[in-house]
């Protein structure tokens, strides 16, 4: 029987939630009064691996992985993701771990803070700083978000190996066609109302970029104000916030399967970070930007503060798709079709920090 799997990353530990037909079940936390900022689920192999960025007050920064669905995690004796010395850095967080697609069977990537991306070849055992990116020559002007400065997101190409978009707070875009070696800005046609020149080559505070289940050049990006989309992998980006509430937020998500369907969870403002309209709301485009529509059945209806973080909302890979997304208040949503209702599967977590979800066989 195919069953979903549900991680969900708290500032106090993992939850792992499977649903068997339409039951669900919880375990955890995990990583207990650990903050888990970051949640891997590999399905290129036979038996998917888990991989979780835990952060400790004590023990500081780790990642740990799974192969048994959560039930035992395997931490390196080595630390897996560490700065060489002569980087003088260290190691604040890891943001976002990413398995590559079926072109790269066993590579992982870590988008780290300080910002820098690191590569693993072994599933998440052990990681390399990938220096082209932490050597740009523009990254003593990049500057840290309200978040800190980080990578916060990678985008693969699952027709090429060599292909790799980050997304870094706050210095923007960044591209590589030949695996890392090198690295340019794409950031054409996205604002940056902050700075004095709102349309600079670098600088965005880009929040989250989702792809195109259709089509990999395409990509939805949610951004310090904006919602856009690139339909040439990032090289230009075209405004399509028009129709929603606000076009702030912090997530973006693509539907696995639709073409042109994606997802946001608008905020009202960077000065007033609850959601758009304080209505707990997702919007939905079904043509690629052109237009919006808001998802509310099953949802709360009152007033409503729960702010949802750039990697706190997620699909998974099932037909009808299941759409997630947790937020600040400790709550869980869940959409079993493709997001037209939804249900409250958790209520009282810690902060929700990162949602995955994923189909297993």
């Amino acid at each position: 029987m195919t069953e979903v799997l549900l991680a969900v990353g708290t500032r106090k530990g993992l939850f792992m939630g499977r649903r068997r037909g339409g039951r669900w079940e919880f375990d955890g936390p995990h990583f207990n009064a650990q903050a888990v900022y970051s949640i891997g689920i590999d399905t290129r192999r036979g038996t998917p691996r888990l991989l979780a960025g835990g952060d400790s007050a004590h023990w500081g920064p780790s990642v740990f992985h799974s192969d048994d669905l959560g039930a035992t995690w395997t931490e390196p004796a080595q630390p897996a993701v560490k700065f060489p010395k002569d980087t003088g850095a260290s190691l604040e967080r890891v943001w976002q771990l990413h398995p590559a697609g079926p072109a790269a069977p066993d590579v992982v990537y870590a988008g780290t803070e300080p910002a820098a991306l690191f590569r693993s070849e072994d599933a998440g055992e052990t990681f390399e700083l990938v220096r082209p990116l932490w050597e740009h020559p523009t990254r003593s002007r990049w500057v840290p978000g309200g978040g800190g400065e980080a990578v916060h997101t990678v985008v693969t190409d699952r027709r090429d190996a060599n292909a790799v978009t980050v997304a870094v707070s706050t210095a923007g875009v960044f591209r590589s066609l030949d695996g890392g070696a090198g690295w340019n800005p794409s950031n054409q046609g996205v604002s940056a109302v902050f700075l004095p020149d709102p349309h600079p080559d670098f600088g965005q505070c880009v929040h989250k970029i989702a792809q195109d289940a259709g089509d990999p050049d395409r990509l939805y990006l949610q951004n310090h104000w904006g919602v856009y989309r690139s339909d040439d992998a990032g090289a230009k980006w075209t405004d399509i916030g028009e129709g929603l509430p606000s076009d702030f937020g912090f997530a973006v998500a693509a539907h696995p399967h639709r073409p042109d369907v994606a997802y946001v969870f608008p905020i009202n403002a960077d000065a007033d970070r609850v959601p758009a309209g304080r209505r707990c709301r997702v919007y939905r485009t079904s043509d690629a930007g052109a237009t919006w529509e808001p998802l509310t059945y099953g949802l709360p209806e009152g007033d409503h503060y729960g702010t949802v973080l750039r990697d706190a909302m997620c699909t998974d890979d099932a037909d009808p798709a299941g759409v997630y997304f947790g937020n600040r208040n400790g709550e869980l949503y869940a959409s079993a079709d493709d997001g037209d209702s939804w249900r409250q599967l958790a209520s009282h977590l810690p902060d929700v920090l990162c949602v995955r979800a994923a189909t297993i066989g």
